[in-house]
């Protein structure tokens, strides 16, 4: 499902990263680690198609990622660090905006909201939220909607740890459903959870 031989990016006359090879199989979540700065939310650029490699070649859902296409988004969800929401919606609003976009049936939103920690604030405009409530929303809302591919960039960030026991859970279900899945963290569970591990140093 994804795919990546000999990838890297080269920043002026440096190589952030060179030669990485990487390959995760439906139903499979990488884990990537590192210290800031080694690269980790660039290589999700690159699967996501936000960013070019300097070198090698990557595949994702058996195309050539490319986040401005509308039948590569359909298949891959993603939540970089730099991910946004809708202040003036509810969640219950962002879901149906989801369903929506995507044609799809959810399901009961009270179910679901309940479920990330949100159902007491299920009418209640997003703007107002703290950055972990803010950080449930924007998961809740990348792995509900159909997805092949998973990309998640230190996902557990403003969390705590009801909420990261719930993320565990959320790639889990990723993950049995059939999807492949990489996610740059810091968070040991997830790590301890991952069938496979790519270090960046």
């Amino acid at each position: 499902m994804i795919k990546a031989s000999g990838v890297g990016v080269r920043i002026a006359d440096d190589w952030l990263f060179s030669e990485l090879d990487l390959l995760v199989e439906p139903g499979e979540c990488a884990a990537i680690i590192g210290p800031n700065g080694a690269g980790k939310s660039t290589l999700l650029r690159c699967l996501y198609g936000t960013q070019e490699p300097t070198s090698g070649a990557i595949t994702v859902a058996g195309m050539s990622p490319d986040e401005r296409d509308v039948a590569f988004r359909r298949r891959v969800s993603v939540l970089m660090d730099d991910s946004d929401f809708f202040a003036e919606l509810t969640p219950t609003q962002h879901l149906e905006l989801l369903a929506g976009s995507f044609g799809i049936t959810l399901g009961d939103f009270g179910a679901l909201l309940e479920d990330a920690g949100l159902g007491e604030r299920a009418n209640l405009a997003a703007g107002a939220f703290s950055a972990g409530q803010r950080r449930r929303l924007m998961l809740l809302g990348a792995t509900v909607r159909p997805h092949d591919v998973l990309l998640l960039d230190e996902p557990e960030r403003a969390l705590d740890v009801a909420g990261k026991e719930w993320l565990t859970s959320l790639i889990a279900r990723s993950t049995a459903a059939g999807a492949a899945v990489v996610v740059a963290t810091h968070h040991p569970p997830l790590l301890e959870a991952a069938d496979s591990v790519l270090e960046f140093v």
